[in-house]
């Protein structure tokens, strides 16, 4: 039997057998919550940026500690800044928070602690590098930067100036992920070569591509920040920024990273590995958004592989799995459906051992333990975990800008002979069932770039040309120091 041929019968089998395991996981205890001083003089005091989203849920873990006390909201957009932020902790605690527009306004606050960032992407490293420089600890989403360089400001920034500096990737602090590394570490499906990461999230279009007005309560130029002034060119302003490169990185990204840090934490990977290569392409309609709906990167690590799939269109899931990460190992393969656990299967698909257990508030717990031990590395989720991770993202979108428009027949005769054919195949199914004619479409298929994981640099002959998009040209006043000038 090929290598394969013998893939192919372990992935068909695993389907049923991962279906099963589905309901009969058994809870592991949630990780112990942070102490939690009731001292009104030892209060943490926090500023949140961005409460359209993610922040929303910034404001409930810090708000229902009795250890902090959310002091200031900021965000460029009055009315969402009032509304989901301002009002909601002066009707819960009787005080009411100050407001900014601009985060600089903030930082000149002394008193202030702690920033937790959930802006829209281009905005989180020099966020997190200003507020830092300010003498804040920061919390700051995933992705933590819009690019390579900036994200590793972002961790030179921490370790100078001595602040603890937290990414939003929570799973890294939920009790059952950690048992399930544990495990996997340990040897417990064998020699671990291939992680394949799965974002099948059905997004739809995001309307005509044109040119459209900013809402009122919003300052453009400060929303828009590092990134060059252009119009808006999307009907809906907020959240579908995701789907356009100026402030967003497409689903890989968004809620790609999540799987993708869990993939590179299961490999045991710290770099960026030897090379990279991407497909994909906006499939299915045509709109304003201008990322991928439909991604696959492969990135190289020698005797291991991450690869990682993304799908916009209606898709079903992958061995049970339409947002998670699939370990390959010798002696079997395990499943992650979710954030918190997953389920370690032998070689013949039966079920070894099931692991779930933890909540987002855990990982909020470890990042205010770190604050006041004044220790990073008793962060679960320090800020350099948070860079490599995201940097893997940038990598593949990279490979995927530089690509060259090819037929579906085109890439796949790329692939074969590689991991990624299988892959390709499956995708291609996938999109004929979206009603994608394979025989019309046209995929940017991106070069296959070679990387020193360490230096994180590309090398090679398209070195050069590559490394120019591992940073962005930022606007003045917004822009994100070399590290000679941090």
């Amino acid at each position: 039997m090929s290598q394969r041929t013998r893939r192919e019968f372990l992935e068909n089998s695993m389907f049923a057998a991962a279906a099963a395991a589905a309901t009969t996981a058994v809870p592991l205890p949630s990780a112990v919550a942070a102490a939690r001083s009731k001292s009104p003089n030892d209060r943490l005091r926090v500023a949140v940026l961005g409460v359209h989203g993610r922040g929303r849920t910034h404001l409930a873990e810090f708000g229902k500690r009795e250890d902090c006390e959310i002091v200031a909201i900021v965000d460029p957009d009055e009315a969402v800044g009032n509304r989901n932020g301002v009002e909601p902790v002066y009707k819960k605690t009787g005080k009411k928070p100050a407001f900014y527009r601009d985060m600089r306004k903030a930082f000149e606050d002394n008193s202030i602690d702690i920033v937790s960032i959930a802006t829209p992407n281009h905005w989180h490293s020099l966020a997190a590098i200003w507020a830092m420089q300010a003498g804040k600890d920061v919390y700051v989403e995933k992705p933590v930067s819009h690019n390579v360089s900036e994200g590793r400001r972002a961790v030179q920034a921490a370790r100078k100036y001595k602040k603890i500096c937290a990414a939003g990737t929570q799973s890294r602090s939920m009790s059952g992920t950690q048992a399930l590394m544990k495990f996997l570490h340990s040897g417990g499906v064998g020699e671990v070569k291939l992680a394949r990461g799965l974002c099948y999230k059905p997004r739809g279009s995001i309307g005509p591509r044109g040119i459209y007005d900013p809402p009122a309560s919003v300052d453009y130029s400060l929303w828009l920040g590092p990134a060059q002034y252009v119009p808006l060119t999307r009907p809906r302003f907020h959240y579908d920024w995701h789907w356009q490169w100026t402030a967003g990185n497409g689903d890989l990204g968004n809620q790609g990273i999540h799987q993708m840090d869990l993939a590179r934490w299961g490999l045991g990977e710290q770099d960026l590995g030897r090379g990279v290569q991407s497909y994909g392409g906006r499939l299915g309609y045509v709109d304003a958004g201008d990322v991928a709906n439909t991604q696959v990167c492969i990135h190289d690590y020698g005797k291991k592989k991450l690869v990682f799939e993304v799908r916009g269109l209606k898709t079903k899931p992958y061995v049970g799995a339409k947002i998670g990460v699939i370990f390959y190992g010798s002696d079997g393969y395990v499943v992650m459906p979710r954030y918190n656990g997953g389920t370690a299967f032998d070689k013949d698909g039966k079920v070894i051992k099931t692991f779930s257990g933890g909540r987002t508030s855990d990982h909020f717990n470890n990042f205010i333990e770190a604050v006041r031990s004044r220790d990073h590395e008793h962060l679960n989720a320090d800020i350099l975990e948070g860079h490599i991770s995201s940097a893997l993202c940038h990598l593949g979108n990279i490979s995927y800008r530089l690509g060259s428009l090819t037929s579906a027949k085109g890439t796949e005769d790329h692939l074969k002979g590689t991991e990624a054919h299988a892959t390709f195949e499956r995708v291609a199914r996938h999109l004929v069932d979206n009603g994608v004619d394979l025989k019309t479409v046209r995929l940017h298929l991106g070069p296959n770039l070679s990387v020193d994981g360490k230096k994180e640099i590309f090398t090679g002959p398209l070195a050069e040309k590559a490394g120019k998009m591992l940073t962005r040209n930022y606007r003045k006043p917004f822009v994100v120091p070399t590290e000679a000038k941090l």
